[in-house]
């Protein structure tokens, strides 16, 4: 039983909290039974330790069962040297290292995608996490991260994909012009999601959406700069029939996503 929230090893744990630990160990974080149940399921041999308390194993019974089917010891701590090691102030008794697992820009596209998310300087872990859940959901085959968009084994990118960060190939530190090439290499059109684009409806009418597509999302507060516009091979907008002023990055994200999701399988 570990009880020392102070010990050294508790503290190299907590430090994955940090970019700077995480770039040198190659190493992240995961937080809560959701998270870790995925791992196990998707990615068993990505973990590198497990924490637990003994009353959180004893209500999720099928995560010492699938931890023991891959053969990973489990941990026993406290509740003090959980809340030490995570970064939510209740992990829910516990907690993972797992090793990171990105995805080569190359492979993506080798591996004929016919819908795919670019996120150019999306720099809210929130928004990030989401636009990564909503990609796994609509069955997109890849997220592909360019410039300097928020580290995707950030604790809190982690916990907004409840997940999905194992489902879906993610790949990061690719420069849009590059990234913007393969995917056209590799027959994906690719779309920018822009209030200044063309209307989201006259495409679906017109049957685009059901081309293999590779949507362009940019900054949070400033959207795509002009330079990264020239990079696509259109533009389009969400309609508000409302009053909003706009939508969230990661609603108007989800939305593209399945537009084209319903499209590529009607």
């Amino acid at each position: 039983m570990l009880e020392n929230p102070r010990s050294p090893r508790v503290r190299a744990v907590a430090k994955l909290t940090k970019r700077s630990a995480r770039s040198e160990t190659g190493l992240f974080l995961l937080e809560g039974p959701q998270a870790v149940r995925e791992a196990l399921a998707y990615r068993p041999e990505a973990i590198v330790e497990l924490f637990a308390t003994p009353s959180a194993l004893e209500r999720h019974v099928d995560l010492r069962a699938a931890a023991a089917a891959a053969g990973i010891e489990v941990a026993y701590a406290t509740e003090a040297v959980l809340d030490a090691m995570a970064d939510t102030v209740t992990p829910q008794g516990v907690v993972a290292v797992a090793r990171q697992f990105p995805t080569s820009v190359r492979d993506v596209f080798a591996a004929g995608p016919r819908l795919v998310a670019i996120c150019e300087e999306v720099r809210d872990p929130g928004n990030l996490g989401t636009i990564i859940r909503a990609a796994d959901a609509a069955g997109a085959d890849a997220v592909v991260l360019t410039g300097r968009t928020v580290d995707p084994y950030n604790p809190k990118v982690v916990r907004a994909t409840t997940g999905s960060l194992f489902h879906v190939p993610v790949s990061l530190g690719g420069e849009l012009a590059d990234v913007a090439a393969a995917a056209r290499a590799a027959g994906l059109r690719v779309v920018a999601a822009d209030v200044k684009g063309e209307d989201l409806l006259a495409a679906r009418a017109a049957g685009d959406l059901a081309r293999p597509t590779a949507w362009l999302f940019g900054n949070e507060a400033r959207g795509l700069t002009a330079e990264a516009l020239v990079l696509a091979d259109g533009a389009l907008r969400l309609p508000i029939y409302g009053r909003a002023e706009s939508l969230n990055l990661a609603t108007a994200a989800s939305v593209c996503l399945y537009e084209s999701a319903f499209a590529l399988r009607s």
